[in-house]
């Protein structure tokens, strides 16, 4: 009989989705598990585990079970904890996937953030009633159950207003209302229908805190500058790591989002803390206990050389010695592509673009002949470009300057024929790595990885 193989294990429960960022955070994880003798397990969805091979490459073993289905993953993992199976580390790297991650930590004793901790800090709605509770200023927020809840939540507030998803990502759904003619357009776009949020607008510069929660506390990692296109959507088009900012804001910044992950009592993971530093202060948006998206993942890194973030997280569920954080560098920069609406016909300055010495990743998703819808979330954006440079000035403005390079010819859909010549917003370089490999070096794949599906 073979004995089973011993040393700690990480279950990472639904894996990546075959976008190009979280293919690459995926990667980097399990590559930084394995470097310290962690076996993984991942788990996903079949579809997302066929298309995304470098990933489940790299895990020891492979299940197909939908993460996004919290009965389904805790059954599954009850059939594991009754073969005698167990793991150490229980993580996740996507907001839908928090809540099984929560309860598969808790099934198997692994050090974890509890379901009923999860819940409230992913729905949008008790997130903000926790943070308000603790004395965090927070915009006056209501959950409408229809268009009636709505209008008269618009007649006791002041204006302007977002109506936004009671959970979701992307700014999917996410715009800005500034009285009752723009609300149907609004709630049109929602996702996922009733229930919903409707909160006060906020004016101030936004922006994010990367980092990790080990047992001692956060380690604050970077703030992030964001940048997003014109409202009524709030679609990120640009980040600028670490974001320059005047003397003392840094610790105000670090020092809300550390009362925002206390007053919701997260204990451990990777989290992303989204806030707007105002007249009046600090305003705290959302918490997420992932990375961030966008490729803050890669930016935070090339900002501190040496910095492995999941593995301090490893080393420290594991009771070894934790590594100091690497000092802040240098800069990094990421701008994404926004292209008008129409049938593209060429693209061009690309080459040039991607084959500047400071080019972090770069990728395209659309191609000549495709039809680009309006820049409306995350997802409908065409590519984005990453640079890396001295300083968070030399990094935003190397970033604009080579989107600024890269032309789209879009013929109107709906106007005579005829390419128009127009510059997109931002643009990135080609890459010529399959859609699911990952951009960090990673060891050769396991030879004794299996994948079961049911």
């Amino acid at each position: 009989m073979t004995s089973r193989p011993t040393g700690p294990r990480l279950l990472l429960v639904g894996g990546a989705t075959p976008l190009p960022s979280s293919v690459d955070i995926v990667g980097t994880a399990l590559a930084q598990a394995r470097a310290r003798g962690i076996r993984t397990h991942l788990t996903g969805r079949p579809e997302h585990l066929d298309r995304t091979p470098g990933v489940t490459a790299l895990a020891d073993e492979v299940f197909a079970v939908d993460p996004d289905d919290v009965a389904a993953t805790l059954a599954w993992a009850r059939d594991r904890r009754a073969r005698g199976e167990g793991y150490d580390l229980v993580l996740g790297l996507r907001d839908p996937v928090q809540d099984a991650v929560a309860a598969c930590a808790e099934l198997f004793g692994a050090p974890g953030n509890p379901p009923a901790v999860m819940r409230r800090t992913r729905v949008k709605d008790l997130c903000r009633a926790a943070l308000a509770a603790a004395g965090l200023p927070q915009p006056a927020v209501r959950l409408c159950a229809g268009r009636a809840d709505a209008l008269a939540f618009l007649a006791d507030t002041a204006g302007p207003w977002v109506v936004k998803p009671r959970a979701g990502m992307g700014s999917t759904g996410v715009r800005k209302v500034t009285g009752p003619a723009d609300l149907d357009p609004a709630l049109a776009g929602l996702p996922d229908g009733e229930p919903f949020l409707l909160e006060e607008y906020v004016t101030g510069d936004e922006y994010s805190v990367e980092g990790v929660l080990l047992s001692d506390g956060p380690r604050f990692l970077a703030v992030t500058a964001k940048e997003k296109l014109p409202p009524p959507h709030f679609v990120e088009v640009g980040h600028v790591v670490p974001a320059a900012l005047p003397a003392g804001a840094d610790e105000e910044i670090t020092r809300e989002a550390g009362r925002a992950l206390r007053a919701l009592g997260l204990r451990t993971g990777v989290f992303h803390v989204e806030l707007w530093r105002t007249a009046h202060g600090v305003v705290l948006g959302e918490v997420h206990v992932r990375p961030g998206g966008d490729w803050l993942h890669q930016l935070v890194a090339s900002s501190r050389p040496g910095l492995e973030l999941f593995g301090m997280l490893y080393d420290d569920v594991l009771g070894r010695p934790v590594a100091p954080v690497p000092p802040a560098t240098r800069a990094a920069a990421v701008r994404f592509l926004a292209p008008p609406p129409g049938r593209l016909e060429r693209i061009t300055g690309w080459d040039e673009a991607a084959a500047h010495p400071a080019v972090l990743s770069a990728r395209l998703t659309v191609s000549p002949g495709d039809t680009l819808r309006p820049v409306r979330d995350s997802g409908s954006r065409a590519g984005h470009l990453a640079v890396g440079a001295a300083t968070p000035e030399a990094a935003r403005a190397l970033a604009r300057e080579l989107a600024a390079s890269v032309t789209f010819e879009v013929t109107d859909a709906s106007g005579p024929a005829g390419p128009r010549r127009l510059p997109a917003p931002g643009a990135r370089g080609r890459d010529a790595r399959p859609h699911d490999a990952p951009l960090h070096p990673a060891p050769p794949p396991r030879t004794d990885r299996t994948v079961t599906r049911p």
